[in-house]
Order: C-alpha cells, then structure tokens, then sequence
C-alpha cells in the first residue's frame, strides 16, 4: 500500500545527458556530489522521496516528490545543487534539460 500524498503533492523532474563512454567518470561523480547533496536536500521542508540514478546508455535522472510545488522549487536555489553538483557534473561532460514540476494527477 501507498503512503496518502498531500493534495499538493508534486513531483520534480531533473534529466541530464551524456557521452555514454564517460559512464564511470559520470557514475562516480553523482556518488561524490551525494555526499553533500544528500544533507542540504534533507534540511529542506517539504521532501517526501528524492531518488537519483544513472545509466550507462548516456543519461542522468534526479525525481524527488515534495509537498507542494514552492518546496519543490527549493531546489532551484540551493548552492549545493545549482553550483556545487552543477559544475561537477558540467567537468565530466553532462548536458541538462530544463527541469519541470508536475503536480501528482495519480498514485498506485
């Protein structure tokens, strides 16, 4: 069973890519950037779940579910995330898409 999510509840999509043949550099640079990311995102009001992966066919994913959209856009101001993590990845060659908030329509 799902936990109820707010009726306000959003999810927030970040999707990154990159030269399949940097995979490691890439991998191993998104295990680096947890180790600050991780503490700065959980000292935000708001955060419900927050997953981040990386596939070796070249793309990059970060989908967190907040309580409302304003706590989701959080993240858009956060140093550790659009300075820090940014240019980290920016080094190892990753390209980002624009990064969209949408509102939970449904759950299973």
């Amino acid at each position: 069973m799902t936990e109820p999510l707010p009726t306000t509840a959003h999810v927030r999509l970040s999707r990154a890519t990159f030269d399949p043949s940097r995979f490691e550099e890439v991998d191993a640079m998104n295990t680096r950037t947890s180790a600050y990311l991780v503490p700065a995102i959980q000292r935000l009001p708001g955060l419900i779940h927050f997953y981040a992966g990386v596939s070796p066919e070249g793309s990059a994913v970060h989908v967190s579910v907040w309580d409302t959209v304003e706590h989701a856009r959080q993240l858009d101001h956060l140093k550790e995330m659009v300075v820090d993590a940014r240019g980290e990845a920016e080094a190892v060659g990753v390209t980002f898409t624009p990064i969209v908030n949408y509102p939970v329509a449904w759950t299973i």
